[in-house]
């Protein structure tokens, strides 16, 4: 009855939802869930914001990778949704939140750490560490990887761990090259601990999910809006 059950808990959800807003958004509740680089790195300033002009409305932020948000959102168990990769879900609206820069990046003692330029056909030749299958970083990174026409098994990858924060860190430990967002590695390469190393990649957009089916309450309203601004 997991199923079911979810569902009679979404339905109250909208009902309350629906409740708050004869309040104006001087009380409720918004729920969002996000994968890692969006929560760790863009999402908390616009929550930010929002918290500041609307005060009344309480924020919980869940974190889970691309897969899992859909999932949640799917299901009813948040309110907005907050992804890198693309889904493939007729019941889920799909809209622009922000632009992302991929970079690639190796430990400061890599071969690669003095290159001023990296072929697609040199990718497969180094070890890599990747985030998890199931992640929008793994996911746009393997995209582009065939659109240089390479098979993404093709790569030898020593290590997949579920935080861009661990293969940031096995990275300068010298465990491989790996693909994060600039913003995960910015700090790291102005410390020298990593080194990015010219090559071009696609950008990749931030994208807000949310129920098509769904009561969309004036909180998500606003947040979405706040969020386009």
């Amino acid at each position: 009855f997991l199923t079911e059950a979810r569902a009679v808990l979404a339905r109250a959800a909208s009902a309350e939802a629906v409740l708050a807003d004869l309040a104006g958004l001087k009380r409720g509740s918004l729920h969002l869930i996000a994968s890692q680089t969006i929560s760790n790195y863009w999402l908390p300033g616009v929550m930010h914001r929002y918290r500041t002009r609307f005060p009344g409305i309480a924020m919980r932020l869940t974190i889970g990778n691309t897969e899992q948000v859909a999932a949640a959102i799917h299901d009813g168990l948040a309110d907005l949704g907050f992804i890198e990769g693309g889904i493939d879900d007729p019941t889920l609206l799909i809209l622009p939140a922000a632009d992302d820069e991929m970079v690639l990046v190796v430990g400061a003692g890599h071969v690669w750490a003095g290159r001023t330029a990296i072929a697609a056909a040199e990718l497969t030749a180094t070890r890599w560490v990747l985030r998890e299958r199931g992640s929008g970083t793994r996911a746009v990174f393997e995209g582009a990887l065939r659109g240089f026409g390479l098979d993404p098994r093709q790569l030898d990858v020593a290590l997949e761990l579920p935080s861009n924060e661990a293969v940031r860190s096995a990275v300068i430990a010298g465990a491989g090259a790996t693909v994060l967002s600039r913003a995960v590695t910015d700090a790291a390469v102005a410390a020298e601990h990593l080194v990015e190393v010219p090559f071009a990649l696609p950008r990749r957009r931030f994208l807000a999910i949310r129920h098509k089916e769904r009561h969309v309450s004036h909180a998500q309203r606003e947040f979405l809006a706040l969020m386009r601004a």
